[in-house]
């Protein structure tokens, strides 16, 4: 009797577990798995005369696969030499987000209760207007003629220094990463500082150690599952995302998802588009998985390694 409770116990269970699991678990399957299985298998295939890709067979019959797509990516460095570019945009600007965040977040997290959820709000009223909008607002306060740029050539100036462009640059390109992944790194430090515990700030002041101490030794460690977090949040959009640098970088600021986009959209070479995708994906996973790792607790993690 006790078995067949025990039993149907852990049918319940198991129902339950599928019930709450499934659903995400089929959109991932349906919109993310089977996508990623059909870009793999056209990147093994010859693009068609006029765009797309070829037919699957050739005139014999056989299987028409090719492995050129892949050797083009390995062998062409224009492609390494762009995906190489950006990820170094990705890791700045994850870099500057990080280091405007996490003052930021500790403002917040830090002051009274009455005012966090005003501030929160402030930090997400941008997603309340348009990107492209936003991005083009840029142009604007980078643009030749703007004040920001006037005055910065007017200053140097003064030391003899030639005028600089500020649009359609390298600069204008991570200003415009930081200026939208910043809430990305905002929002998961607030939500980790907001949890630790005063008394262990004030067991350390009571030990002797200053606030750059305290800072060092007690809130940053405890907040590196939030670093982590808000580092993958920001680091994988940004080395994918196309439109910052296709309408504040021009030419000149070029990165992987702008090539994607032309290949799909302008060359129709679905292919070798497909490769540069594959790229892109794998460098996202493993972005997402270096930070899960950094994120376990170091017993874990020692215990993963082995």
């Amino acid at each position: 009797m006790a078995k067949s409770a025990n039993s149907v116990l852990g049918r319940k269970a198991a129902l339950a577990k599928w019930v709450i699991s499934g659903p995400p678990l089929l959109y991932l399957f349906i919109f993310f798995i089977i996508p990623s299985l059909i870009m793999v298998f056209a990147s093994f295939r010859f693009p068609g005369e006029y765009g797309g890709l070829a037919p699957l067979t050739n005139e014999v019959g056989k299987l028409d696969l090719t492995f050129e797509n892949y050797i083009r990516f390995t062998s062409d460095f224009v492609y390494t030499q762009v995906f190489i570019k950006s990820l170094l945009y990705a890791l700045t600007t994850t870099l500057c987000c990080l280091l405007m965040a996490y003052p930021l977040a500790m403002l917040i997290a830090h002051s009274a209760k009455k005012y966090r959820d005003l501030l929160v709000l402030l930090v997400i009223l941008p997603f309340w207007s348009n990107f492209l909008i936003r991005v083009y607002a840029w142009m604007i306060i980078l643009g030749p003629q703007s004040a920001l740029t006037r005055a910065l050539n007017s200053l140097l100036g003064l030391f003899g220094i030639e005028p600089v462009s500020l649009l359609f640059s390298a600069f204008s390109v991570i200003v415009g990463l930081v200026y939208v992944h910043l809430p990305f790194m905002v929002l998961p430090l607030y939500a980790n500082l907001e949890k630790h515990d005063a008394a262990l700030l004030d067991a350390a002041q009571d030990l002797g150690a200053n606030a750059w101490q305290r800072f060092w030794r007690v809130t940053f460690p405890l907040s590196l599952p939030g670093v982590y977090a808000g580092a993958a949040l920001v680091f994988i959009p940004a080395l994918g995302i196309f439109a910052v640098s296709d309408i504040l970088g021009g030419t000149g600021g070029i990165m992987i998802g702008n090539i994607i986009k032309q290949q799909f959209l302008e060359t129709r070479d679905w292919p070798f588009g497909s490769v540069l995708s594959i790229v892109l994906t794998v460098a996202a996973l493993g972005a997402a998985g270096f930070a899960a790792w950094l994120g376990m607790p170091k017993k874990q993690r020692e215990d993963s390694h082995a």
